[in-house]
């Protein structure tokens, strides 16, 4: 089941859903079935006194108790029959529901045949990630930005992503915490404080050369634990639960860049600067520029920037920015403002097939082969559009106000085609209709071992043509007595497969979940499936 607690949004895990105002709360009546156990330390297996320990219904979420457990860390609720789920909190710890993966955790299930009274629910303590920032000489840097990165599976391959920054004090020191368990990656960016980059030069001209002492015209490239200066010779940091690990930064200076770019000054618009980013990990991250200095009408000097390979963008003459140019920048010179192709517009109207009216806050997204997604949303026309599409290949994904849905078919000036998948080339205008399908199907069933319900188990959804379909993938964690629910599941062919144990798996990848396809239990949801569909017999559950 979903956990109640860190929560993902569907559509790739990045479009926004609508927030729907939630019901008074009440409390679940007592019922003759008990839910009990001992909340324990996930790292040294000893009791959690004082942890608040809530239960809620499964049906209605607003339906809870609460118990604050005893030294001995037990924990009890009488209720009646039904499936419910347990979430625990305390200081120092990280709040978790019960075996917790992602946003998927196992409800308890309260019945006559159901052993729910001798639970262990264990809670890891928050971990700390700590450690300095030094310059080449080992004097701390104050004042660092340190971004913090995390790897996740939860798009169905591994994705490293940018989750939270911290600042160093002056002491050099920075702390990061409360931490989850997983992989963590970390950078710390800087300006040297001797640096003479961006120095003013003298009235009426350039600077010279031979002004500038070489040695203190240098500037800190961004660099990562490890002291990398690429984000793919990052070394990376396992964080467990308790953990407290330090992780030391050493900045060593590179030669500033001073670059000349002539930029039309226009009086109503300002003026457009280019745009420098560099590659961090499934991402792009812009580059500050520390100095910019105008040394004549329309030409200025950036400089404060480390030699390296940047991603560049020039503004056009419309005032908006090019698409990215990669550069190599090592010295001096001029950045070439004929660089970069123009970007792309796209616009759509957009219908549900079978359906006159469009859900509410439906969003229509462009994800990249990256797994980032630009999501825009319909308008009550209909109608969607993208500015400063970069060229390359997209996956059209949809979905909102609660609903998940698939594009089955694009239309163009050039006609239609099945699928989803958008090839925009540089400069293009696009005038697209997207046909949508909704979810509306749930599956239900049960993942057994030797015909005995297991908890626990990843299950996954896995659509015919894998990798045409990714936005049909549909997962669950399996409740205490093995029972699953799938929903908004879309018409087509599917393979059911239970997973021990699988939950760092690139469950979206065909050739890491083939050997399980193989043993998986084959579904086919069409137009004339009920609401429900339940599975006759068990998915039998794979080891990992």
């Amino acid at each position: 089941m979903r956990a109640v607690v860190a929560v993902v949004v569907a559509l790739a895990a990045t479009l926004a859903q609508a927030q729907v105002g939630n019901p008074p709360g009440t409390t679940i009546p007592l019922g003759p079935f008990r839910i009990a156990g001992t909340l324990v330390n996930s790292k040294t297996g000893s009791p959690l006194a004082r942890a608040r320990v809530t239960i809620a219904s499964v049906n209605n979420r607003q339906s809870t108790q609460s118990f604050v457990t005893e030294e001995d860390g037990r924990f009890e609720f009488h209720v009646p029959a039904g499936k419910y789920s347990l979430v625990s909190a305390k200081r120092g710890f990280i709040q978790t529901a019960y075996d917790q993966h992602d946003q998927y955790s196992t409800a308890i299930v309260a019945s006559s045949d159901i052993d729910s009274e001798h639970l262990t629910f264990r809670m890891a303590p928050a971990a700390v990630l700590s450690g300095r920032v030094l310059d080449e000489v080992g004097e701390p840097v104050r004042n660092a930005q340190i971004m913090l990165y995390r790897e996740s599976h939860i798009q169905g391959v591994s994705r490293i992503f940018p989750i939270r920054g911290a600042q160093t004090d002056d002491q050099g020191q920075y702390e990061l915490t409360p931490l989850n368990e997983g992989t963590y990656f970390i950078s710390a960016r800087a300006s040297p404080w001797y640096s003479t980059s961006g120095n003013p030069a003298p009235e009426g001209g350039k600077q010279l050369p031979s002004q500038i002492d070489p040695s203190l015209d240098v500037a800190y490239p961004i660099t990562y634990y490890g002291d990398a200066t690429e984000a793919a010779d990052a070394t990376p940091i396992p964080v467990r639960g308790g953990d407290h690990l330090e992780a030391d930064i050493h900045f060593t200076p590179v030669p500033s860049l001073h670059l000349i770019v002539h930029i039309p000054e226009d009086p109503e618009h300002g003026v457009s600067l280019p745009v420098l980013q560099r590659t961090a990990f499934d991402g792009v991250e812009q580059v500050e520029i520390s100095h910019l200095q105008r040394i004549g009408p329309g030409e200025y000097e950036l400089s404060g920037v480390p030699a390296g390979r940047y991603t560049v963008r020039m503004p056009a003459a419309s005032g908006e920015l090019k698409e990215p140019a990669e550069l190599n920048l090592t010295s001096g010179g001029e950045l070439d403002m004929s660089s970069g192709n123009p970007t792309s517009q796209i616009k759509a109207t957009v219908q549900v097939e079978g359906s006159t009216t469009l859900p509410r806050q439906l969003q229509i997204g462009l994800r990249n082969s990256k797994g980032r997604v630009t999501a825009n949303q319909v308008d009550e026309k209909g109608e969607v559009s993208f500015a400063d599409v970069v060229a390359g290949r997209y996956d059209l994904v949809a979905g909102g106000g609660g609903q998940t849905f698939s594009v089955v078919k694009v239309s163009s000036g050039a006609g239609s085609v099945s699928g989803h998948t958008l090839t925009v080339r540089p400069g293009s205008s696009l005038n697209l209709s997207i046909t949508l399908v909704g979810g509306s199907v749930t599956i239900e069933g049960f993942a057994k071992r030797s015909d005995k319900g297991t908890a626990g188990a990843m299950i996954v959804l896995v659509p015919k043509n894998p990798e045409a379909n990714r936005d049909r993938f549909r997962r669950d964690q399996s409740d205490f007595d093995g029972s699953f629910s799938l929903p908004n599941v879309i018409p087509g062919t599917y393979t059911i497969v239970a997973i021990e144990n699988g939950w760092d798996l690139d469950w979206v990848t065909p050739t890491a979940l083939a050997k399980y396809v193989d043993y998986g239990q084959k579904v086919t949801v069409d137009d004339r499936s009920s609401k429900t569909l339940r599975l006759t017999s068990a998915v039998e559950v794979q080891t990992k």
